[in-house]
């Protein structure tokens, strides 16, 4: 099957409208519902959407490629639509899209629309290609264009064929560079990429073998021998990759994006040896003359280990999060002890969302060690955020000095060492097994095969349960400190809290501070504390509603193109997703990021004045029937928003009719 065999002429539109990028997604769909491929438009259309929250697949150079695997589509297929003049996509380099190709999966397809996505990728590289698919007004031409460049690309061979393309095969002595190509959701960027490092790297005069580490899995896998004797290696990713046989080597690692945008730069830097040392015994790189880059730096490593176990401790605390506040909604009537648990309704969701919440703790310790020390540390993690969580510990009992757990005694209260204890056990677990694997790495091949059956789980289990319960004391009594400090709070100290967590959202919106209160939030979740979470999304709503606003009321202060993005911001506010306001932060930031920060930092002032309590960590308006407090939420939200729009609206000037596309 090829590219032209998926793409129909029902499905191409040479001269589609501009528009926002809700509006160009509602257009391809409209495309693809003529191709007859998919049975539910709508559900369709909620797969593309899904998507585009997971990480824009608008890929720059004027391409963007939505995709969507989903049980509304009967037969795979795809459609294009070109805009002459650009349509809004929210693409990686900002720029308009003129070339939008969709793909449409069914559920139970295999994994030929990756390579679907592959070859576009790859072919939609070439800039001569694009100008012609753009100028093109017949689609009979249009056709004939994609086929002869697929042909050109990839001979004879069809989508269902899973060899790679036949590449130039290296001189005897090895390849010049290598490189890795990969990310965790944006599968079209871990093809663009290598595609990018390839092109420049033979106009430049090198071979090259990249390894694509995409959605479909590790594809042109690099071999020890091509990593012995290559001069220069680039690792872009924007996930973990495996780094161990890159040991002793000069490493130039960096974002996936970067292989796209900055390929020549990239090429240049490896082959000079710029790219630190890695050493995988230590788990991060070193320079011989240097400290490296930052992605390797030890504040970066710490951050993306803990990013791991949030990541996969989520779904746990939003799943379970809403069940249990379903079950008091339910449960609404009942006053006293059984609240919750009233009717066997109530009981129902009650169960199941406390039954999620006790992985919440072992999952975040658990793949925050895995992150550190790879599978062997995923159960030793696991173990010591369970002990974190029960606030198993050496303690006096009775006046003596005993081991304290629950079946102990059924009077004898453990107060969990919560969010902090978890974290520091994921740490702990991690570089354990590190620790382990560098004592085992002298010990007889004969002996591997024990290593990760026997000595890893045992001794690691063991020495993270011993450490476990002596630092348990000290770090539940600390999280106890903090839980009653935080219930002691009268209102003006819970306002000037929810002040700083609130603006903390708005001041990055996505990076360090912005993550710091985020996880302040979901920490005290685990804690029993839920007003603090409802104060940190509230913060995270408001810059995008703001904007949103400021785009509608006022007009003459953005361009044409921004205010199109306004109306996204609405989506994106409503939903929880910060970052959609990214793009008019980066544009003005010294009036922007100031009236995010003071709405923001006022919302969530209000929320913790009103006592609103959120027990979900993320869903934006789709959790507000479980949000405490909810009507006087709704308006700190609206106050919080108002207040940016209004600043928005002071501080930034009018602009002259042709910047803003207004008459005068």
């Amino acid at each position: 099957m090829r590219i032209t065999d998926l793409l129909k002429k029902e499905g191409i539109e040479l001269n589609g409208p501009s528009g926002t990028k809700a509006e160009t997604i509602s257009n391809m769909v409209k495309l693809m519902t003529a191709t007859g491929n998919i049975n539910d438009p709508k559900g369709y259309e909620a797969a593309l959407t899904k998507r585009e929250q997971e990480g824009t697949t608008g890929i720059g150079e004027g391409i963007a490629i939505p995709h969507g695997k989903t049980a509304a589509v009967d037969h795979a297929g795809l459609a294009c639509m070109v805009c002459k003049d650009g349509t809004e996509f929210d693409s990686m380099d900002g720029q308009p899209a003129n070339l939008i190709f969709a793909i449409a999966v069914p559920n139970n397809a295999d994994n030929t629309h990756l390579e679907m996505l592959s070859r576009l990728s790859m072919m939609l590289m070439d800039e001569d290609f694009r100008k012609e698919l753009i100028d093109c007004n017949d689609k009979d031409e249009f056709l004939k264009i994609i086929d002869a460049k697929e042909t050109e690309k990839f001979g004879d061979e069809e989508l269902d064929i899973p060899e790679e393309p036949e590449k130039e095969e290296p001189a005897s002595s090895g390849y010049d560079l290598l490189a890795v190509t990969a990310c965790p959701t944006w599968i079209a960027h871990t093809y663009m990429a290598a595609e990018s490092l390839e092109e420049k790297a033979k106009k430049m005069g090198y071979t090259i073998k990249v390894e694509t580490n995409g959605s479909g899995g590790i594809k042109n896998k690099l071999t020890p021998e091509e990593i012995e004797g290559a001069k220069g290696i680039i690792v872009a990713a924007d996930k973990k990759v495996e780094m161990d046989r890159f040991d002793g080597k000069h490493v130039l690692i960096t974002k996936v994006a970067d292989g796209i945008n900055k390929p020549e730069q990239l090429i240049n830097d490896a082959l000079a040896q710029k790219g630190a040392v890695y050493h995988a015994a230590a788990g991060a790189s070193k320079s011989d003359d240097d400290e490296g880059g930052e992605e390797e730096s030890v504040g970066r490593k710490i951050y993306k280990d803990l990013m791991n176990g949030v990541s996969h401790m989520l779904p746990f605390v939003i799943g379970g999060g809403i069940m249990m506040a379903l079950s008091f909604l339910i449960d609404a009537g009942n006053i006293g002890s059984s609240f919750g648990t009233g009717t066997p309704v109530a009981a129902f969701f009650n169960q199941v969302g406390n039954g999620a919440f006790a992985f919440m703790l072992p999952v975040l310790a658990g793949f925050i060690a895995m992150s550190i020390a790879d599978r062997p540390g995923l159960a030793v993690g696991f173990v010591g955020g369970w002990l974190a969580k029960e606030g198993i510990r050496i303690g006096y009992y009775k006046g003596k000095l005993a081991f304290l757990y629950s079946g102990l005694d059924p009077k004898l209260s453990l107060v969990s060492a919560g969010f902090l204890g978890a974290m520091a056990a994921g740490f702990i677990a991690g570089y354990l097994v590190l620790g382990l694997k560098k004592l085992c790495s002298h010990m007889p091949e004969s002996l591997e095969g024990i290593k990760p059956m026997l000595i890893y789980p045992f001794v690691g289990v063991l020495l993270i349960g011993l450490i476990m319960v002596l630092i348990n004391w000290p770090l539940s009594a600390l999280n106890q400190l903090l839980y009653n400090a935080l219930e002691s709070m009268g209102n003006g100290s819970k306002a000037i809290l929810g002040l700083v967590v609130g603006g903390m959202m708005a001041i990055d919106m996505g990076g360090p501070f912005n993550k710091a209160a985020y996880l302040f939030g979901t920490g005290m979740l685990a804690s029993g504390n839920y007003d603090i979470m409802a104060a940190v999304m509230i913060g995270g709503m408001v810059p995008p509603l703001g904007i949103a606003l400021a785009t509608s009321i006022f007009k003459n202060r953005f361009t044409k193109r921004e205010r199109q993005s306004g109306i996204s911001c609405y989506v994106m506010g409503l939903s929880f997703i910060t970052e959609g306001a990214i793009p008019f932060a980066a544009s003005d930031p010294a009036h922007v990021i100031p009236s995010c920060v003071v709405g923001s930092a006022v919302a969530g002032a209000l929320s913790m004045v009103f006592n609103c309590t959120l027990r979900a960590p993320h869903g934006g308006i789709f959790v507000f029937p479980v949000v405490g407090n909810w009507p006087m939420y709704l308006l700190a939200l609206l106050i919080g928003s108002v207040i940016t729009m209004a600043l928005l609206g002071i501080l930034k000037k009018p602009l002259p009719a042709e910047e803003s596309g207004l008459e005068k």
